[in-house]
C-alpha cells in the first residue's frame, strides 16, 4: 500500500506538470489517463488487461461509437471508461458511456474523467441501468489519504466487481445519513426531540406542548455537544510520524499556533496573523458535521479577519478584531437573552457594538450556540434578499 501511495502522490505531481500542455483528449489520454491505470496495474501495454477504442454490437448503436477504454479482468470486460479533455468540465452522466454499461452485463463499474477528476458510476437503482450520480469522485487537485484507499479497491489485483458494488452502495447510504443528520442539526423537529427524550428516560409524558417546549432546549444541547466534540478532537495529540510533503496532516490548535504570519503580496498592510488562522480552523471543525468545511472560508482586511459562508463577503459568520488591546468577535445577528445568558454563564465578557471579548482564539468555541445560529443565518437566503444597503462590512469599532 505504501508503494502504491507513492506512486499516486508521484501521479498527483506530474498532473501539476504537464497538465496545462493537454489541450485535446487524446493528449489528456496519453499524459494523465493512461499513467493511472498502469499504476492501478491495467498496463495499457497488454491487450488482455485495457482495450482502447472498444467496440460492442448492440441496438442502437452508431457504427463510430466506440468506448475510450475497456478494462479486463478473467478476459471479460469489467470497466468502461470514457476520456474528456483536460480542460473540460466532466457531465455527471454520458449517454455513449450509459448505452455501452447497459448492453454489457459484465461491466458493473464506469468512470468518466478528464484526467484531474474520476467519477465512478455503478447501478444501483436499477439492474445493467448506469446510476445518473456517480457513487465515487475522485480530484487529484485535492486529492486526500481516503482517496488513495479507494482508488486501491480499482487495482487489477484487487478489482472485484462485487466488492466494488457492496462499497459503492454504502457510499449512498452513508451520503443519505449524512443529508438527513445534518437537517436534523439544523432543523430540530418533534420526532427528533422524541427520540432525544426517550433515550434520556424523561417521565413527563411527550406531548405535543412538552416536545414544543422541550425543542429549543434540544437544540442547544446539540450544540454544546458538537462543540464538546471538536474542543476534545482539537486536544487530541496527533501521533508523531514522519511528515509527508504531498499529504495533508491534521493539526491540532497548538500546532495552528505555532503557523508563522500570512502577508499578502498584493497588500502588505494585510496580516494574516496565527490566531486568526487558528479562528479559521476552529469555526471549521466546529460546523463540520453540518457544512462542507470547503463552503468556510476566511478572509483578511487591514482592520479585521471574517469568516464567511461560500466565501461571500455579505454572508460573514464571525468577524475577528485582534490588532487591539481586547479581542473581540462580532456576529451578524442580534443576541437573544439566551444567548447573553449563556455568554455570562460560560464566563465571557461583552465588548462595545453587541461584541464579545474574546481572551484566547479557542474561546470561541464557548459560543458554540451563536456561531451555529450564525450560520443558520447566513445559509438562509431569505436574509439577503433585496437588502441593498447590506455590503457585508463588519460593524464599526468604537474606541
Amino acid at each position: 500500500m505504501d508503494e502504491f501511495k507513492k506512486r499516486v502522490l508521484a501521479h498527483v505531481e506530474h498532473i501539476k506538470t504537464v497538465g496545462s500542455h493537454c489541450t485535446t483528449e487524446e493528449t489528456t489520454k496519453q499524459a494523465l489517463i493512461l499513467p493511472l491505470l498502469n499504476i492501478l496495474d491495467f498496463s495499457p501495454f497488454d491487450p488482455q488487461k485495457v482495450k482502447a477504442e472498444f467496440s460492442a454490437n448492440f441496438p442502437g448503436a452508431k457504427a463510430s461509437e466506440r468506448v475510450d477504454y475497456a478494462l479486463f479482468s478473467g478476459g471479460s470486460p469489467v470497466m468502461f471508461i470514457e476520456a474528456k479533455p483536460y480542460n473540460n468540465k466532466l457531465p455527471n452522466h454520458d449517454g455513449q458511456l450509459s448505452r455501452y454499461f447497459n448492453s454489457t452485463p459484465s461491466v458493473t463499474i464506469a468512470a468518466i474523467t478528464n484526467g484531474i477528476e474520476w467519477r465512478f458510476f455503478t447501478d444501483l437503482k436499477l439492474p445493467n441501468v448506469m446510476d445518473n450520480s456517480p457513487f465515487l469522485t475522485v480530484n487529484f487537485e485535492k486529492l486526500e489519504d481516503t482517496d488513495i484507499e479507494q482508488l486501491a479497491k480499482f487495482r487489477y489485483d484487487m478489482f472485484n466487481p462485487d466488492k466494488l458494488k457492496s462499497f459503492a452502495e454504502e457510499r449512498n447510504y452513508i451520503d443519505l445519513f449524512t443529508n438527513t443528520i445534518g437537517t436534523c442539526l439544523r432543523e430540530v423537529d418533534q420526532d427528533f426531540v422524541r427520540f432525544i427524550a426517550t433515550r434520556a428516560n424523561l417521565t413527563p409524558k411527550l406531548t405535543p406542548k412538552f416536545l414544543e417546549t422541550m425543542t429549543p432546549l434540544v437544540n442547544q444541547s446539540l450544540k454544546d455537544a458538537i462543540s464538546g466534540m471538536v474542543i476534545s478532537g482539537l486536544s487530541t495529540p496527533v501521533p508523531i510520524s514522519a511528515p509527508s510533503p504531498a499529504i495533508s496532516q491534521q493539526v491540532t490548535s497548538e500546532e495552528i499556533l505555532e503557523t508563522s504570519n500570512i502577508v499578502d503580496s498584493a497588500n502588505p498592510k494585510i496580516v494574516t496573523t496565527s490566531a486568526e488562522q487558528k479562528i479559521l480552523a476552529i469555526v471549521k471543525e466546529m460546523v463540520s458535521g453540518v457544512v462542507n468545511a470547503d463552503e468556510i472560508i476566511g478572509k483578511d482586511t487591514e482592520s479585521y479577519y471574517n469568516v464567511l459562508y461560500q466565501g461571500k463577503t455579505n454572508r460573514w459568520i464571525v468577524s475577528y478584531y485582534g490588532d487591539r488591546k481586547k479581542t473581540l468577535a462580532y456576529f451578524p445577528i442580534e443576541l437573544t437573552e439566551q444567548h447573553k445568558a449563556g455568554i455570562k454563564r460560560r464566563g465571557l465578557e461583552f465588548g462595545p457594538s453587541g461584541s464579545i471579548i474574546l481572551d484566547k482564539p479557542e474561546s470561541i468555541m464557548r459560543l458554540s450556540d451563536i456561531v451555529f445560529d450564525a450560520l443558520a443565518y447566513c445559509q438562509n437566503d431569505d436574509n439577503f434578499k433585496r437588502k441593498r444597503d447590506n455590503t457585508g462590512e463588519a460593524p464599526e469599532v468604537q474606541g
